[in-house]
């Protein structure tokens, strides 16, 4: 919990990544394409972007921290519960086609909320090829 001052997802995942990207999670995406690579696919250490949606516009950002299979993962980040950073929090691949479009996250143990659709991973690589 913070002590008096808001916790966002932003510098979190800035800090916990290495990603040095600036302005809401919903802004990581198209910035980091000249910046850093970018893709589908899941790695330790990659953030995480969701899409922007009409109840979620600023977006959202977190870091991937443990890999479970082709469909689950892992991340860290932070205000998904307000003021608070959550770490090791369960998250699963819903989409169709396997491709980390959909996600679902474990709010509360073995119970796994809304879906949220991803735009896909940044990895902490000064590179846009991927």
């Amino acid at each position: 919990h913070a002590k008096g001052a808001r916790v966002w997802c932003v510098p979190f995942a800035r800090n916990a990544s290495g990603v040095d990207i600036r302005g809401n999670a919903n802004t990581w995406w198209p910035q980091a394409e000249a910046q850093y690579a970018r893709g589908q696919e899941p790695q330790v250490g990659a953030v995480m972007a969701w899409t922007a949606t009409r109840k979620n516009p600023r977006g959202h950002v977190a870091v991937v921290s443990e890999i479970i299979s082709e469909r689950e993962i892992r991340v860290d980040h932070a205000n998904w519960k307000r003021n608070q950073v959550t770490l090791k929090m369960s998250v699963i691949d819903v989409s169709e086609a396997g491709d980390w479009s959909a996600v679902r996250l474990e709010s509360q143990p073995g119970s796994f909320g809304s879906t949220y659709p991803i735009t896909g991973f940044i990895y902490p690589t000064k590179s846009t090829v991927m």
